[in-house]
């Protein structure tokens, strides 16, 4: 739904017609969206879309979300505790996709986070994300050895970016800007195919997210580094 590389919003409702003409069902994976984007699940005529839960819906690692809008087959079976008569996993959801013993502290702490995006907005939370993205974009934009990858239409541009720098490894740079604290990822980002669609395959980018949580000093804090 969002690119995890370059933070595009992605065209998924045009995909979704697409596969419903070919009658191929669709995945949508909301990764880089869930809390960070609204939008209406139901209405993207996906038969699913997956989330984790250690992004942007604020929780903790090892958690997730699978919303269900066609019936799905199990990958693993057993120890439901619901129906335990059964040899089979129970028809109904969720219980037909929950074997064996849940992570109730991360499910504990994955509430808490959507507790929290409840209570702000995920709408407001959205404009918060963009508006320092863009305050971002154009400091960095304004320096000549940096090249920022970022969708032209801002619409279509969320709080995920990636630069590049000239004169500097992507590597080196992240260490660069750990070393005062400015936390980041340098490399492929575990999407080789989109690196090499933007050219970028052999030196990787330097991805920065932001959040609701940043605020205006530290993005500027963060355009001097770049510029040092």
């Amino acid at each position: 739904m969002v690119s995890n590389v370059f933070g595009y919003l992605l065209p998924v409702r045009e995909i979704a017609e697409l596969c419903a003409a070919a009658g191929v069902p669709l995945i949508v994976d909301a990764s880089q969206a869930a809390g960070c984007v609204a939008f209406d699940a139901a209405a993207l005529g996906a038969a699913f879309v997956a989330m984790p839960g250690h992004k942007g819906l604020l929780g903790p690692q090892g958690t997730g979300i699978l919303l269900c809008f066609a019936q799905p087959k199990p990958l693993l079976c057993g120890g439901t505790g619901s129906q335990s008569v059964l040899q089979d996993m129970p028809e109904e959801l969720p219980d037909r996709l929950e074997a064996g013993t849940h992570n109730v502290p991360g499910i504990a702490g994955l509430l808490a986070g959507i507790r929290y995006l409840s209570a702000q907005g995920v709408e407001h939370i959205e404009r918060r994300e963009r508006w320092l993205a863009q305050r971002l974009m154009a400091q960095l934009r304004a320096q000549p050895r940096l090249e920022v990858f970022a969708s032209p239409d801002s619409a279509c541009q969320t709080a995920v970016l990636s630069v590049r720098c000239r004169d500097m490894d992507s590597e080196l740079l992240a260490q660069k800007l750990a070393r005062y604290g400015i936390a980041v990822r340098a490399g492929l980002h575990c999407a080789p195919v989109a690196h090499r669609t933007a050219g970028t395959l052999e030196t990787g980018t330097v991805r920065l997210s932001l959040s609701p949580f940043n605020t205006d000093a530290e993005i500027a804090r963060t355009a001097r580094v770049f510029r040092e």
